[in-house]
């Protein structure tokens, strides 16, 4: 039982981490893109922005899919998508081509995002869905911590363009295990309408639920925090900063590691304290010290230590949110496991989308637009699970209340 569990932990980590893989490992090739299509960082960010579209526009169809179909059909197909459109960036001809194609890598890639958050709510209830979620970032963790520094080395030794070549592999190598390992956790509903008056009231279904709505905003606007960082960042330590590919690349790696021990503290933390304890607890950390670095940018006081000491403690922090507030919205659903992690997913990169966008438009070297974003999004995260705790959420569930 125990080896089924761990296998299927693995499998699910390593479709979720072609999210991170997508993108992180092209961060370091930022600014060879830029000279080659002939931009600049902060509109190769775009190319950033059009990826996170795509994972908004593709978890919504994805989320009635999954729950019509099954799991792995859906997830074949958009692994499909994936490898055909990441064949097109790594050939694209002008950056307006690149954006496009990373809008469809997106699109097909978010499959695997969808589904391994369903199959988990298939599979887990009560706090052990927190708990695997937490499990599942140790394995995907790895792609963040490595995916960074593989890109700035390919990058140096062969072109940007081959590092969309890895990013095939590894879509590849993920399709191999989902074709022959992964086991379906749900057969096909045919009671499920396509229709889209009708898919529309599915997922008016699962809006109706307050604390869905509370907790997936909340955790969305937590998690734009790491969009913020994932597209200022380029801009941050390897423009004002003055670090190179490379250097950016174990940078990343090194904050991307603070993300991964969060997740594993939180499995401790649940033994004392419930999801909405814990993560109100680093929400408010995690705002402190976004606020710090803020305060120390304007300042002219934030050198690469301080800045890379902040953006490891705040993504430290969300570690420990994320994985809460995802199991609180996921929680009531059972049946329509599908389109609540759908739906939680695409305000995400609503969310994601908004913030990533804000970063490229107003990007400037005297603006510390990354520090600026970053409290935004957490303070509004703050503000709504604050909301969560005082509502009737907790009120009416004991579960919650000893906060």
């Amino acid at each position: 039982m125990q080896h089924k569990k761990l296998s299927l932990l693995i499998i699910l980590g390593s479709i979720m981490a072609l999210g991170p893989f997508s993108i992180d490992m092209y961060l370091p090739a930022f600014q060879s893109i830029a000279d080659e299509l002939g931009t600049d960082t902060a509109r190769v960010g775009y190319s950033l922005t059009s990826f996170f579209a795509g994972l908004f526009i593709g978890q919504m169809f994805y989320g009635i899919l999954i729950d019509r179909f099954g799991r792995k059909k859906p997830l074949i197909i958009g692994y499909l998508i994936y490898v055909g459109a990441t064949l097109g960036c790594a050939f694209a001809w002008s950056l307006d081509s690149l954006v496009v194609f990373r809008l469809l890598m997106a699109i097909g890639g978010c499959s695997g995002m969808v589904i391994s958050r369903a199959v988990v709510r298939d599979v887990y209830s009560g706090n052990e869905i927190a708990k695997t979620f937490s499990q599942l970032v140790l394995v995907m963790g790895v792609a963040p911590i490595i995916a960074p520094t593989i890109g700035g080395f390919i990058n140096s030794w062969l072109g940007w363009r081959w590092v969309f070549g890895m990013m095939v592999l590894i879509a590849l190598a993920n399709l191999a295990l989902i074709i022959f390992l992964l086991p379906e956790t749900k057969g096909p509903d045919t009671d499920i309408s396509l229709k889209p008056r009708n898919i529309w009231l599915e997922y008016k279904k699962v809006l109706k639920h307050k604390s869905f709505v509370l907790y997936a905003i909340a955790g969305s606007f937590a998690y734009a925090g790491l969009f913020a960082y994932l597209t200022g960042s380029p801009a941050e330590f390897m423009e004002r900063l003055g670090f190179s590919d490379t250097q950016y690349g174990w940078a990343f790696a090194f904050n991307a590691s603070g993300f991964i021990l969060g997740s594993q503290l939180n499995r401790l933390i649940l033994k004392r304290h419930n999801e909405l304890s814990a993560s109100l607890r680093s929400v408010f950390l995690q705002l402190a010290v976004a606020t710090g670095l803020l305060v120390l940018s304007y300042m002219h006081l934030a050198g690469p230590g301080l800045t890379l000491m902040s953006t490891f403690l705040y993504l430290f922090m969300l570690g420990i949110l994320n994985p809460n507030t995802q199991a609180l919205a996921l929680r009531p659903f059972v049946k329509e496991a599908g389109r609540s992690a759908a739906l939680m997913g695409s305000i995400q990169m609503i969310a994601g989308v908004l913030t990533s966008g804000m970063i490229s438009a107003l990007h400037g070297n005297s603006t510390p637009t990354m520090a600026i974003a970053m409290v935004a999004c957490t303070l509004i995260s703050l503000i709504l699970l604050v909301v969560s705790k005082h509502s009737q959420i907790t009120d009416s569930n004991p579960e919650l209340q000893s906060v």
